[in-house]
């Protein structure tokens, strides 16, 4: 089979199943415009970057973002026009919804089923708009986000089926739509991400974390609002005054993936530390770390801090619970779908920071009584999102769409 993944910034959700695909002997190739690593035997297609939203004076309002994901969409097709030209058609097509790039693929190849990974639908109540506190929606903003979903609701209406990671992002999209929309997240390692008692880490100034220390990490991919940054710096203010040995390690970059910067510009990072007195031996900000340095920061955790408004669910969290770390996470929607407080985590109100400092200050009290925690956390990827399971529903999924014999998906190696 020739299997063709689109996505706009390299293999992003696909890149396990691409591998995986490869190595099973698909022709696959990727459709993109920028490209994050390189997979053995996947063909990388690269289309031409189209500039960002922008307005123009007869352009009606909001339309800046649907008119970019509309002329990506067209890219994406001139694309598959070319190499079906060049006798490269594929035998399925799966592509991210979110950004346009697969409004036009069955205009361009009515015949070959194509696949949607359905990651989040805008809505202006009841997920990430409206969750902070004073933070109500106003007219245009509703206006805007019905627009901006204008990408994901005509993809969908014209692609054979959807997949989304979890139920409660499937639950986000219309009454229609999720009746075709299969949940099956892209699968968590967890041969590679797993407990590891002897791990430990070297800091560059000669210091040596290892597991049994008051260790507490936190990661996002942005220290930003969206994933909690300022509440859990706020809480590590409050633990370092009562237990001064602990040392929290947040993992993200200065950036903003979602939301917006700080008032004063810059990073959040330096707009919070001016408010709070906090011993800079006690508090490590290594910027964004190889994956690898991640999984030991994991394994080493006294207890991972894990918040985010109602949004997408991090991968972060689920490779932390692999490692069986404590999750002491936000008791928002897509995280309560994972973690049951008192059972394989704990969970907080997100803004309520007094109550995240003191269960973390309990984890390191007393870390022999939350190994049941840890062991039911591993439990619970193991058994929900464990990639050879994930994989398996996939190729299962692609055999359906395309009337390849399920046998065939059965028989690719897991990679």
């Amino acid at each position: 089979m020739h299997i063709a993944f689109v996505h706009r910034r390299g293999f992003g959700q696909f890149a396990a199943l691409a591998a995986h695909l490869a190595q099973a002997g698909n022709e696959v190739s990727l459709v993109t415009e920028a490209i994050d690593q390189r997979i053995p035997s996947v063909r990388v297609v690269r289309h031409r970057t189209e500039p960002g939203p922008r307005a123009h004076p007869q352009m009606a309002r909001h339309l800046g973002i649907p008119d970019h994901h509309v002329r990506v969409g067209h890219r994406v097709a001139e694309t598959f026009d070319a190499m079906a030209r060049q006798g490269q058609k594929p035998d399925i097509i799966i592509g991210h919804i979110g950004w346009g790039s697969m409004m036009f693929v069955k205009d361009v190849l009515p015949r070959v089923p194509a696949l949607g990974y359905c990651e989040f639908f805008y809505r202006a109540d009841g997920a990430d708009v409206g969750f902070a506190p004073g933070d109500e929606p106003d007219v245009e903003t509703r206006k805007r986000l019905r627009l901006r979903n204008m990408a994901q609701l005509v993809s969908l209406e014209a692609l054979e089926g959807g997949i989304s990671p979890t139920q409660w992002q499937r639950s986000l999209y219309p009454a229609d739509a999720r009746a075709r929309i299969t949940v099956c997240h892209e699968g968590i390692d967890t041969r590679r991400f797993r407990p590891d008692p002897a791990a430990s880490l070297k800091l560059p100034d000669g210091r040596v974390l290892k597991a049994g220390d008051p260790i507490v990490t936190f990661v996002a991919r942005d220290l930003e609002p969206y994933r909690g940054f300022p509440q859990a710096l706020e809480a590590a203010a409050k633990v370092i005054g009562k237990n001064p040995d602990a040392l929290f390690v947040f993992v993200g970059s200065d950036g903003v993936s979602y939301g917006t910067p700080p008032p004063d510009g810059g990073s959040w990072k330096e707009h919070l530390l001016k408010s709070l007195d906090l011993p800079r031996d006690r508090v490590l900000f290594p910027g964004a770390v190889p994956h690898a340095v991640l999984r030991q920061l994991f394994q080493i955790s006294a207890a991972h801090v894990y918040l985010t408004y109602p949004f997408v669910l991090s991968w972060s969290v689920l490779e932390a619970m692999a490692c069986g770390a404590l999750v002491i996470a936000s008791d928002t929607a897509c995280v309560q779908e994972v973690i049951r407080s008192g059972r394989n985590g704990i969970l907080v109100p997100f803004f309520d920071t007094d109550a995240l400092a003191e269960s973390i200050l309990g984890a390191l009290k007393s870390p022999d009584s939350y190994a049941g925690l840890r062991a039911a956390a591993r439990r619970t990827v193991e058994q929900r999102f464990r990639l050879e399971e994930c994989l398996a529903t996939q190729t299962n999924l692609i055999g359906k769409l395309t009337g390849m014999d399920c046998n065939v998906a059965k028989e690719m190696r897991i990679a």
